[in-house]
């Protein structure tokens, strides 16, 4: 990755431009959809405070007023240049006069010419980064036809919601399981000056921060666990995706990237250990249905010899209850249809 700012060039005198003006806050931009709300992020990696001015530039709105009666003045100046030099130039190249009006003729075409550069337009969705000769002067997010500083170099940033699938990326867990997960990552660019001056590709720097947090954030979280206080990757899939989001958000605030909402996509053992996850999942849940047919067994045996003392039907002693529980907790607990023997002994 090249260096991800770009310093700002001042003026000569050091005086501020008189188009430029301090900075502020970033604008607010579009309302966000209601499918989420944008992520606060955390503190940013101590790799990025570069500090300085490199890394301190923000949106600043530049200076722009509406362009339609701009562009119908530009018009008429340049029908008004065209018509005195073509009316004049024969007269003045014979020497019979009208000299004056061709340079007049000349100045308002180039009045119309400088008038035509400082006129944008502006599409819904989108904003333009001024710069004027290497100087940021602010951006426009005003819609139509706009009028700034002519000369300026304009560049379109699009402010629309945008998402992006990591590729499927195989991460060891925290119990150091094989697994394959990848992640939806919704977007948007909240500070076009940093998005532009920030970083070299502000797609690509998402894409690979994105990807890079969900490995971290993978690595820390075991895939399932049988502990209901402890968060799974499985299991606690929505308190998973706020901390992928919050991670993601941390990284990307340097290039004025908004993390409006992550999710995870795709999780899974990976291929070389999914059958043998298979059979300890299998396992967990016979062991887990066994305890509860014991559990109920023993109830029903436990009121079983209760009922029978209660109504004094058979008075038994301890071997024959004895014999008695191990009889039903087999017939119980037994996988198979139980086959009765009648003991016809007097």
């Amino acid at each position: 990755m090249s260096d991800p700012t770009l310093p700002i060039v001042p003026n000569p005198n050091g005086a501020p431009a008189p188009w430029q003006t301090a900075p502020v806050a970033p604008m607010p931009a579009a309302v966000l959809p209601p499918q989420g709300q944008p992520v606060a992020p955390g503190p940013m990696p101590a790799a990025y405070a570069t500090g300085g001015p490199r890394g301190d530039i923000q949106e600043k709105p530049a200076w722009s007023i509406s362009g339609i009666l701009a562009l119908l003045v530009d018009l008429v100046l340049w029908l008004g240049g065209i018509y005195l030099i073509a009316a004049n130039a024969s007269n003045a190249s014979s020497g019979a006069g009208g000299g004056g009006e061709v340079v007049i003729g000349i100045v308002l075409c180039i009045i119309a010419f400088l008038l035509l550069t400082s006129i944008k337009i502006v599409s819904p969705g989108d904003t333009i980064v001024l710069t004027f000769f290497g100087n940021y002067i602010g951006t426009i997010r005003r819609t139509g036809i706009n009028m700034t500083v002519p000369f300026t170099s304009p560049r379109h940033v699009s402010v629309k919601v945008r998402n992006f699938e990591t590729h499927e990326l195989k991460v060891n867990d925290a119990d150091g399981n094989p697994i394959n997960i990848a992640a939806i990552i919704v977007w948007r660019v909240a500070d076009t000056a940093k998005a532009v001056f920030g970083v070299e590709y502000s797609e690509q720097f998402v894409a690979a921060q994105s990807e890079s947090a969900l490995r971290h954030i993978a690595s820390t979280h075991p895939y399932d666990t049988s502990d209901p206080a402890k968060e799974s990757l499985r299991g606690s899939t929505e308190a998973v995706a706020k901390e992928l989001a919050e991670e993601v958000a941390s990284r990307v605030q340097i290039a004025g990237i908004q993390v409006i909402e992550t999710r995870i996509s795709s999780l899974s053992y990976a291929p070389e250990i999914a059958q043998a996850m298979l059979q300890r999942q299998q396992a967990s849940a016979l062991i887990a249905a066994r305890q509860k047919i014991v559990e109920g067994a023993v109830m029903m045996v436990q009121d079983a010899l209760d009922r029978l003392e209660q109504d004094h039907i058979v008075s038994l002693n301890d071997p024959q209850k004895a014999a008695m529980v191990a009889n039903l907790l087999v017939v119980l607990c037994s996988d198979s249809r139980a086959t009765p023997v009648v003991n016809a002994s007097a």
